[in-house]
């Protein structure tokens, strides 16, 4: 194994007080912790924000949290208990996360996204006590306020996509969480003071929960939520909420740019714009730099194993770094073993929840296995070269190949079947599937649908005639097939 040790620019700032590979000190001992202290320092300030619906203070969101919390407690939620949310993006969705937190239970968000079969199974697997249903009032009750939680606690259950096709539980306690958080504030020089952020991703994801509300509210500053990601929106609440941090997926940055409003938009309050998730290609890099001329760019690396980004590219590098994932943040340790990036930092997960075959297979002697094929420069930059995971980034999301190809492969006139990423400048990747069989490709896609959530539904489709390429183990040669395929139009389905 070779440990990726370099210099990274983070200690420029003049905060950063703790070496790589170490714990930050004086972290508060968990969220709740975090929170009250946030609201003992500014009472008044504006905390959420609900485009189009209400606005809440600090103080506000304390005690309607703590309402919840004891609305939680009456319904026999414990110390410990997991809660899942299934609401959409939204102030009931913070609410119930916080007051479940303040309940002493553990907060399980849950994917909208999700077909039943996929709900059902968080639900069973988390073991969830009390499910936070859309349509139902959250639940109330004399305040109530859990003490004593401590860093090594369970903080919360994050679901993504396992290669079997199966959702995993990534078990993050609140050191992982508050870790996280701390790594981000100190790369991206986020000030004490408050800023105004914009979210148009999902909450459930920690793209929107752990990189975008909870850092907020960490420094004390405004989170704006968008219910539903409209672009028009989206560029528009930039200049009616004065938002300074903007944080998206490329897909969305993208979408913003062709509008003709755009140019007319003021973005000179914008102080930071971050995105990641998928491959921002150099030229859009620029295009974010003429879009945000005030503006710091930032782009990162994460998964939910980490309680969000664990590399970082500094906007002095935005450009000409682009092709890769950054400089570890502060604590990160990198390395590599053969091709396959590890991870080791405070904000690595604790396991898979209920899964302990899942979790030796990924936490080896300390270190985090990505699944991610990776190379670093001598100055410890990293990128990125191949998936180990065999997966797919769709705008965002993750999707896992085998899911895809198993549903597929289910069909009866499909003989073989290997999805792939095919690039799309849009959302940088869509689903790809080259199938061998007689079958029209839209009557397949059609009935593969309601198997899949609607991201990881192919949207090309290839016919091929002969076999697909196997290498002497039997498995399939994608780097063979992906040199052989040629993409057609996206299916209209």
């Amino acid at each position: 194994m070779q440990q990726i040790v370099a210099p990274t620019p983070w200690d420029d700032s003049g905060i950063l007080r703790t070496a790589n590979g170490q714990a930050f000190e004086d972290l508060p001992p968990s969220l709740v912790s975090m929170l009250r202290s946030t609201v003992d320092r500014v009472p008044d300030r504006e905390a959420l924000v609900e485009l189009g619906g209400d606005r809440l203070t600090y103080e506000q969101v304390w005690d309607r949290s703590a309402r919840v919390a004891g609305g939680l407690r009456e319904l026999g939620v414990s110390s410990g208990d997991r809660v899942a949310i299934r609401l959409p993006n939204g102030i009931d969705w913070c609410l119930a996360f916080f007051g479940s937190l303040l309940a002493g239970g553990v907060p399980v968000p849950v994917n909208t996204r999700f077909r039943t079969h996929e709900v059902e199974h968080v639900l069973t697997d988390s073991g969830s006590s009390y499910v936070v249903e859309p349509g139902i009032a959250l639940p109330q009750g004399d305040p109530y306020v859990i003490d004593g939680l401590g860093p090594d606690d369970l903080a919360a259950l994050f679901y993504t996509s396992g290669t079997t096709g199966f959702p995993k539980g990534a078990a993050l306690s609140h050191r992982n969480v508050l870790s996280a958080l701390e790594a981000a504030q100190r790369a991206m020089l986020l000030p004490d003071t408050g800023v105004r952020t914009l979210v148009p991703v999902p909450l459930f994801h920690v793209m929107g929960a752990l990189n975008q509300l909870l850092p907020t509210v960490r420094v004390g500053g405004t989170t704006v939520i968008m219910a539903a990601f409209e672009v028009d929106r989206w560029v528009e609440a930039m200049a009616v909420e004065r938002i300074d941090v903007v944080s998206a997926v490329p897909a969305i940055y993208w979408q913003a740019l062709q509008l003709p409003a755009f140019s007319k938009t003021d973005t000179s309050g914008v102080g930071w714009a971050v995105y990641g998730g998928a491959a921002t290609p150099p030229a859009q890099v620029l295009r974010l730099r003429e879009a945000f001329p005030r503006a710091r760019l930032f782009s990162g690396y994460g998964m939910t194993e980490t309680s969000g980004g664990i590399t970082g590219v500094p906007h002095e590098h935005a450009v000409e770094r682009s092709d890769g994932v950054g400089l570890a943040l502060p604590t990160v340790e990198l390395a590599l073993d053969g091709p396959e990036l590890l991870v080791r930092a405070p904000q690595v997960m604790t396991g898979y929840w209920n899964n302990p075959s899942a979790t030796e297979e990924v936490l080896v002697d300390g270190w985090l296995r990505t699944g991610d094929a990776a190379v670093a420069s001598a100055d410890g930059f990293v990128r990125i070269v191949d998936r180990i995971k065999d997966t797919v980034i769709r705008g965002g999301e993750n999707v896992y190949c085998i899911e895809v190809e198993n549903v597929l492969l289910a069909h009866p006139s499909v003989l073989e079947v290997a999805v792939l990423a095919v690039p799309d400048e849009a959302l940088g990747e869509r689903v790809g599937a080259v199938v061998v069989g007689e079958v029209d490709p839209l009557e397949l896609v059609r009935w593969a649908a309601p198997q899949l959530a609607g991201f990881k539904v192919p949207e090309h489709v290839v016919l091929r005639t002969g076999p697909l390429p196997r290498n002497a183990a039997g498995k399939v040669e994608k780097a063979v097939l992906r040199g052989e395929v040629t993409w057609g139009p996206l299916l209209q389905r």
